[in-house]
């Protein structure tokens, strides 16, 4: 079943989703972040079929979330990195997986619990933050569009909260 395209709508979510959207995708990418580069190494983790798993890493590379490295001049073999475009979804993937953890955890509670390296301590759960430092609720957040300072939904005029 092919799903239907967002490519001609104009919403930055939904064209980030028409990129990454997709689920073998982003479990494609929790995998680069963990240091796998390599196809038969993806292939082996994820269980993904081998054309399925070619395709996402094609599309990845295209788009530039991905950079291909061959391993031999000449040779078929490549590893997978992330680029800067792709290491900038790092925090979405860690706040999905802290979602999931809250919402849907394992029979023992988290599955994983991100900490920084040097001092072992927990990271904090991804959250939207103002220019000071305070952590944003939905309701605290407006919108508005470049240049007229308007809502973008219909009938909207201000910059009130989105919930």
């Amino acid at each position: 079943m092919k799903l239907k395209s967002f490519q001609d709508m104009d919403c930055s979510l939904a064209q980030a989703l028409e990129i990454v959207g997709e689920r073998w995708t982003l479990l494609i990418l929790r995998d680069a972040f963990f240091g796998i580069h390599r196809f038969d190494d993806f292939q082996g983790r994820l269980g993904i079929a081998r054309n399925i798993l070619s395709m996402r890493l094609a599309r990845l590379v295209e788009q530039g979330i991905l950079e291909r490295r061959p391993l031999s001049t000449g040779g078929r073999r490549a590893e997978y990195h992330l680029t800067a475009k792709g290491k900038a979804l790092h925090p979405v993937l860690v706040a999905l997986t802290q979602w999931g953890d809250r919402w849907y955890p394992g029979v023992c509670g988290s599955r994983i619990e991100f900490v920084e390296r040097d001092s072992g301590e927990p990271v904090l759960p991804v959250q939207v933050r103002a220019g000071d430092g305070r952590a944003l609720a939905p309701r605290e957040i407006g919108v508005r569009t470049p240049g007229d300072g308007t809502d973008p939904r219909p009938g909207g005029e201000s910059t009130s909260g989105t919930a």
